[in-house]
Parts: C-alpha cells; sequence; structure tokens
C-alpha cells in the first residue's frame, strides 16, 4: 500500500458523535481512524503520513479513511 505526504488543518466535526480529520491543502478531506491524542487541536496544522485503508468505510461518511503512520505538528 503506497503511503501519502499530507498537510493540512485539523478540524473536529460534530456531526453524530463527532470526529477527527485533515482538511488537506490538496483539497481533499482525510479521516484518520488512529488520530493521535497529540494532534487533536482544531485548527492546527499538521504533516501527516497516512496510508489509505483498502475498502474502508465509515459512519462519519466524510474524507478517505486513513491510517497515519508518521506525523509532525507545523
Amino acid at each position: 500500500m503506497k503511503k501519502i505526504k499530507v498537510t493540512g488543518k485539523v478540524i473536529y466535526q460534530e456531526l453524530g458523535m463527532g470526529f477527527w480529520g485533515i482538511e488537506g491543502e490538496d483539497g481533499n478531506n482525510w479521516l484518520p481512524i488512529n488520530m493521535p491524542e497529540q494532534l487533536k487541536m482544531k485548527g492546527e496544522t499538521v504533516s501527516v503520513t497516512v496510508k489509505k485503508l483498502e475498502g474502508g468505510v465509515s459512519v462519519a461518511m466524510w474524507g478517505t479513511p486513513v491510517k497515519i503512520t508518521s506525523f509532525t505538528t507545523i
């Protein structure tokens, strides 16, 4: 599975039970299934390396489900 480098802003969506995501500078929305506590700060700019989840489906129905493999805050 190919790794993807994403830079963007951390958001919290209050849809349903609520979830954390990343609005990428590339125009894509990314939905990490394993969002580290250190990144859970609304509006923070982050750089993450992710892997897309094959056949990943989420109840959030927002963004592309991914797994974060590494990260930094900017």
